[in-house]
Formats: C-alpha cells, sequence, structure tokens
C-alpha cells in the first residue's frame, strides 16, 4: 500500500491511496473462512460449505467490505502520524470510485480531496484587553423584582367583574388579518399592561362576556402580542389585525405581605427569617443571575477578539463542498450564502480553543465527568438531602445517566467542562476590565456587541 499527499496549495490537498493484491487479499480470505463456517446454506451441513460456494456468493460484497475498511483506517491513521490539521472528513472522488471493476480489478487506486489548516499562531497573554461589564442592582431592578415576588406569591382571586389591575383570559377568534391555526384559541390579557388609551374597554367585563381590540392598538412589546392572540414570539412581530375575545375567567392578584409567609415561599423554609436578611436575599439572588449574564456577555467577547485577531488560512472551497456533500441536501447554495461565514467563524473558534488546549495541556478526566453529573443530578432533585437519601445509590445512578443515549451525555458533560477550562484559563491570562453600568445600560452594550 502506498499513501502520498499532493498539497495544492495552503489549505486543499489530495490524498492517493494505491492498493495491492497483498494488502487486502489476506483479510478476505479470513472473512471467507469465517462466513464459511458460519454460513447456513441449504444442501450443506453447517460449518461445511466449500469457501468457493461462499466466495461466489459474497465474496464481490466481502472484498469491498475490507478494502473500504482498510482504505479509512489507512487514512485515519496517515493523518494522525504526519499530524495533519485537517477540516472535515476527506472527501473521496466519487468518479473514479464509480468506475472500479471490482470483479476483475485486482489493484485499486483512489483519491480523496482534503481540506487543511497550517499551524498558526495566537496572543494569549495580557497584552489581550476586554472589558466585562457588571450590572449594578439599583432601586430600579431591585423594586421591579420584588413586585414580581409580591405578585407571584400573592393571593389569587376570581371577581365577577374585571379592574384595572386584572388579568383575562379567554377565547380569542380572529375576525381579520393574522390567521389562527383553530377557530377558537386561548387568550391572556393583563389589563394594566395595555396602552392607557385601550384600557377602558377591557374594564368592567364579565364572564361571557366579549371583547373585540385591534391587536396593533393594544401592545407594542412583541411577548404580550403573543399571549393576547396566542401566537409564537416571531408570528407576533408582523401580527395586525382585529380579535374577539371571549373571557372564560378572571383573575386578581393580591400582593402578597413582607412576611414570613413569603420569605419562606420565595426561599423554603427559615432561610432567612427577618425583612433585612430578605433584601440582602433577594439583591443576592439578582447578583448572581446577573453575574451570569456578565459572564455569558464576556465569553461572547473573547469569542470574538480571538476570532478576528488570530489569522488562521481556511480552505473555504472544500468545506462548501464538504457541508453540501455530508448534509443529506439539506444545506444548499442559498443557505451556504446566508450562513457560511457564521459556521467558518464557529469553526476557527474551535480551532483557536483546541489549539489553547492543547499548549497549555488541559484534559478532563473521566472522573471529573462523574463529579459533575453528580451535582447536576443533585442540583435536579433538591441538593444535598437527596444524596443522603440516596446513599451508595448516588454512583449507579450518575453512571446510568452518563451511558444514556448511547455515551452522548458522557461526551456532552465532558465538552462542557474542557470548554469551561478553556474559557477559565484565557480569562485568567488576558487583561479584564470591569466596568459597572445599569441594567439598561448592560442591554444596550449587549445589543450593539451582537455580532
Amino acid at each position: 500500500m502506498n499513501i502520498t499527499l499532493d498539497k495544492q496549495n495552503a489549505t486543499d490537498g489530495l490524498i492517493k491511496v494505491t492498493l495491492t493484491e497483498s494488502d487486502y487479499q489476506p483479510k478476505v480470505e479470513v472473512k471467507l473462512r469465517d462466513y464459511s463456517r458460519k454460513a447456513n446454506i441449504k444442501g450443506f451441513r453447517q460449518g461445511k460449505v466449500p469457501t468457493g460456494v461462499i466466495k461466489k456468493m459474497y465474496g464481490k460484497s466481502i472484498l469491498v467490505e475490507e478494502v473500504n475498511n482498510l482504505i479509512s483506517h489507512s487514512i485515519s491513521d496517515y493523518i494522525k502520524d504526519n499530524k495533519l490539521r485537517i477540516l472535515g472528513d476527506p472527501l473521496p472522488n466519487s468518479d473514479k470510485a464509480r468506475a472500479i471493476d471490482w470483479d476483475n480489478q485486482k489493484d485499486f487506486v483512489f483519491e480523496f480531496q482534503v481540506g487543511m489548516v497550517d499551524d498558526f499562531t495566537y496572543d494569549l497573554s495580557s497584552n489581550v484587553k476586554i472589558k466585562s461589564y457588571s450590572i449594578e442592582v439599583d432601586k430600579k431592578v431591585f423594586d421591579e423584582t420584588l413586585t414580581d415576588l409580591k405578585e407571584r406569591f400573592g393571593q389569587v382571586s376570581y371577581p365577577e367583574t374585571s379592574e384595572a389591575t386584572d388579568n383575562l383570559f379567554g377565547e380569542i377568534v380572529a375576525i381579520d388579518g393574522v390567521r389562527l391555526e383553530d377557530d377558537k384559541k386561548s387568550s391572556y390579557i393583563s389589563i394594566e399592561k395595555v396602552q392607557k388609551q385601550e384600557q377602558k374597554k377591557f374594564i368592567g367585563l364579565k364572564k361571557e362576556d366579549e371583547v373585540e381590540f385591534d391587536i396593533a392598538n393594544l401592545f407594542t412589546d412583541e411577548n404580550l402580542i403573543a399571549q393576547a392572540i396566542n401566537v409564537s414570539a416571531d408570528e407576533a412581530k408582523t401580527a395586525s389585525g382585529k380579535f374577539t375575545s371571549k373571557i372564560t375567567t378572571i383573575s386578581r392578584t393580591e400582593s402578597a405581605q413582607i412576611n414570613t409567609e413569603l420569605f419562606d415561599k420565595v426561599f423554603g423554609k427559615d432561610v432567612v427569617k427577618t425583612e433585612e436578611e430578605f433584601i440582602a436575599k433577594v439583591n443576592e439572588t439578582i447578583a448572581e443571575n446577573y453575574k451570569r449574564e456578565t459572564d455569558h456577555l464576556l465569553d461572547h467577547e473573547i469569542q470574538h477578539h480571538f476570532v478576528d485577531h488570530t489569522k488562521i488560512n481556511m480552505p473555504d472551497n472544500f468545506l462548501k463542498l464538504w457541508l453540501k456533500a455530508t448534509s443529506e441536501g439539506k444545506v444548499t447554495d442559498d443557505i451556504l450564502e446566508k450562513e457560511f461565514n457564521q459556521y467558518k467563524e464557529s469553526l476557527k473558534w474551535d480551532l483557536v480553543k483546541n489549539k489553547i488546549a492543547e499548549d497549555l495541556k488541559l484534559t478532563v478526566e473521566a472522573a471529573e465527568v462523574k463529579a459533575k453529573a453528580k451535582e447536576m443530578i443533585l442540583q435536579q432533585f433538591g441538593g444535598q438531602a437527596f444524596a443522603e437519601q440516596l446513599g451508595d445509590k448516588m454512583e449507579g445512578i450518575a453512571d446510568n445517566y452518563l451511558s444514556g443515549q448511547d455515551g452522548k451525555n458522557f461526551m456532552n458533560l465532558y465538552n462542557q467542562l474542557r470548554s469551561e477550562k478553556i474559557m477559565k484559563a484565557i480569562r485568567e491570562t488576558i487583561t479584564v476590565s470591569q466596568k459597572k453600568v445599569s441594567l439598561d445600560e448592560f442591554k444596550k452594550v449587549a445589543a450593539e456587541h451582537n455580532h
């Protein structure tokens, strides 16, 4: 067997594999004998089928299978041994493959197109400066959160007649404009969130009353539109027309008082005992939630910095061919035109991350994956108390989860941990400057940085 690489340029190459009969025939003979021992063919005792009969019946398929296996493993080993940085998978020359005469040929030549990436450098040092925006929990944010908690855990009643702070549930019917999937669909309208000039028509309603409205005049928020006429958020963006809602339920929520009952409902029994502790805990929870938002934006900016500032020659033409060839017809020229740059940037980021992990020798051990699985299971089922109830069974539950979906659960957690280690190493090496901003300012920055 002979394998050669013809580098057409820095990113494109052709791997050529030449096989002679001596390369594959021993394995073919072994497989034929194995078939002969196991075959159950009428007229022959099992295990006594002549090899010639087996060869006539299965010889061609065995030959094709063994040659393909040999080619696949040989190319994989060649790429690994020569430390080639290959993107995608080698693409076979289909025309030459179809021209093979499997009945008569003894020697075979296969060609595979490959896309490659030369070695590249990146700057992972304190010279890389990226700004992180941390959200301050100001009075406005706290007040909004507290109001939401008091309403969420408040006392619900069902009055006969609607008032300005009530919620209306009904059956929605389209008069014109947006067509709904069914004649009648459920509708939810919070009266106090309706635009002021339209609120009057929703006050004083009773069960079975009908109210007609133009959705364009009711709300400006897409999510509120979606709830009112029961469509998706995307459909709500272009929603228009008149609708009728027949009221089925009127609900009224009396805000909860700030007392022990609310403390226990929000954070669990006896976690906080005073109003001061409650306020501090609410602030702490808001800060934790916003830290996740801050970290997400920081990771996003780190990714774009390295993608924008790391020079990597990519085999664009090969990647487009490979995406189309392996998509089973799902990737078209139109899709490539719209989404290829985004795919290419994602692939480039993966290359950078992998090289950083390789250079820093970052690894993830199986024990770490198992520990992460246990942590995730405990969070889902109630924390340490759940672990104490399970005792020794926790090991088995974790093993069962990790082996699920043919090992995909293990690989998902493995990749998550690996990515976390890479991002941690990057953040600890580069210079990250902190800037405190309000929630509104953060939303503005996030929108501007949404590449």
